[in-house]
């Protein structure tokens, strides 16, 4: 067992504080917002994320998880520290990482005995090297200390599992003692086989960003060979699915619809391209693959248009705000840009969503009417577009949408309703990719 502090409860930091104490070590959450930590305090979860408050409470019980606002006492009692704080898009696509060199900032001035520092936090390449120098200045003993690279894989909605079970750990260090003391922070993993890659820092952290700048290429790509199936009369999921049984290929992330956003791939992939223009290489690919994404989401308006040329006055219910289901994200959510454009042309917009309808008045549309269920939302509307993949929005019954709304034109971004029930049922659709033409 070893002695842990983590450094922000946020998504990253709650979840792998809350993973590495059901490992068997001792972790104490850390975070300067009070508010968060008197929640943690409280039983009560921060963020909306499946799993994650029985995770908490069984690590709480056992003794092995604890939260705190005094940081200077964790880094002080504690021997491996995981700063997971963010990392914004800065102005020009840069990672922002003001926030993780305060953070290495208060390790160096508490510094009394032998540290890892390990960042969970996703930064561009250097950064390591960047942290090392900046403990060295400002320490305030000649202590030992190790920096070292974790990235993390976590998928919103899936974080708790892809925590505990994971695909693989990356390591990136600078010496055996921490490759060490991290192995054993990770050893159920060990056991279970997982695969450990233990590689230099500079790597580690362009495993991350090298990772997700693909999928959101992959994403990013299928939504343009789902343009051109709308375009020709094919079927966008026969072909992804063909696509995905080439080992080559693999069918994940191979799913049609508005285009990614959260809080990864929009920032990971613009911070890429940014690093590659400081040291003189062009992703023109992942450039490709940002363009591409900010066009699908004119490209569902689009699809709106074409059922409602004329939408001044006319009332809009969308369906699903976060950017995924099962999680209350909402940033550079696919529904921010289209609400935007709805309104822009004149049209009354209303929403619903099961988790996130709270996060997006808080901190981004105040003055969107919120509903507090699809049969109200959709009372009177003229069209319905859906903008996340909800279970219970697979489920709905399309005879009793078609009798609450004014006008029978729906637009389905994510594909999950039965085109054979759009048809039978008498609605004017479109999909991604599996449209008539």
């Amino acid at each position: 067992m070893r002695k842990i502090c983590v450094i922000g409860t946020g998504y990253v930091g709650l979840v792998s504080g809350a993973g590495l104490a059901d490992f068997g070590n001792s972790v104490i959450c850390t975070d300067i917002d009070q508010s968060k930590i008197d929640m943690l305090n409280r039983g009560e979860m921060p963020i909306y994320e499946p799993g994650l408050k029985e995770l908490v409470d069984r690590n709480v019980a056992t003794g092995r998880l604890s939260f705190s606002a005094d940081i200077d006492a964790a880094v002080q009692n504690t021997e491996v520290i995981f700063i997971a704080v963010g990392t914004p898009m800065g102005e020009n696509g840069e990672a922002d990482l003001r926030a993780v060199e305060a953070v290495a900032s208060t390790i160096a001035k508490n510094m009394n005995a032998y540290k890892i520092v390990c960042t969970k936090s996703t930064v561009p390449v250097g950064t390591g090297a960047r942290l090392e120098k900046l403990i060295l200045q400002q320490r305030n003993s000649e202590v030992d200390f190790d920096v070292v690279s974790n990235p993390e894989f976590l998928r919103e909605g899936s974080a708790v599992k892809d925590f505990l079970h994971p695909d693989r750990v990356i390591l990136g260090v600078s010496s055996k003692r921490a490759e060490l003391i991290l192995a054993e922070v990770y050893r159920p993993l060990y056991i279970n086989d997982t695969p450990m890659v233990i590689t230099n820092i500079p790597s580690s952290e362009m495993i991350k960003y090298a990772s997700n700048a693909f999928l959101a290429v992959k994403i990013s790509f299928i939504n343009e060979v789902a343009n051109l199936a709308d375009k020709v009369g094919a079927d966008v999921h026969t072909i992804a699915k063909a696509m995905g049984l080439d080992g080559r290929i693999s069918p994940k992330f191979l799913h049609p619809g508005p285009g990614f956003g959260g809080s990864c791939f929009p920032k990971d992939t613009e911070a890429l391209v940014h690093t590659g223009e400081v040291n003189g290489v062009d992703f023109q690919v992942v450039k490709a693959a940002i363009a591409a994404n900010k066009a699908q989401r004119k490209v569902i308006l689009g699809k709106a248009l074409e059922l409602l040329p004329d939408m001044t006055g006319k009332i809009i219910a969308i369906l699903g705000l976060a950017f995924k289901a099962n999680t209350d994200d909402v940033r550079d959510a696919p529904a921010l840009d289209i609400i935007e454009g709805l309104e822009s042309l004149g049209a009354v917009v209303r929403a619903y969503d099961p988790i996130a309808s709270t996060n997006m008045k808080k901190y981004f549309l105040p003055e969107l009417d919120t509903r507090n269920s699809v049969s109200e939302t959709v009372e009177g509307a003229d069209m319905v577009i859906i903008l996340t993949e909800w279970n219970e929005l697979r489920g709905l019954s399309l005879p009793d949408l078609k009798k609450r709304m004014n006008s029978a034109n729906i637009v389905d971004a994510r594909n999950i309703l039965s085109v054979d029930q759009l048809k039978e049922f008498g609605f004017n659709y479109r999909n991604v990719g599996r449209s008539t033409i």
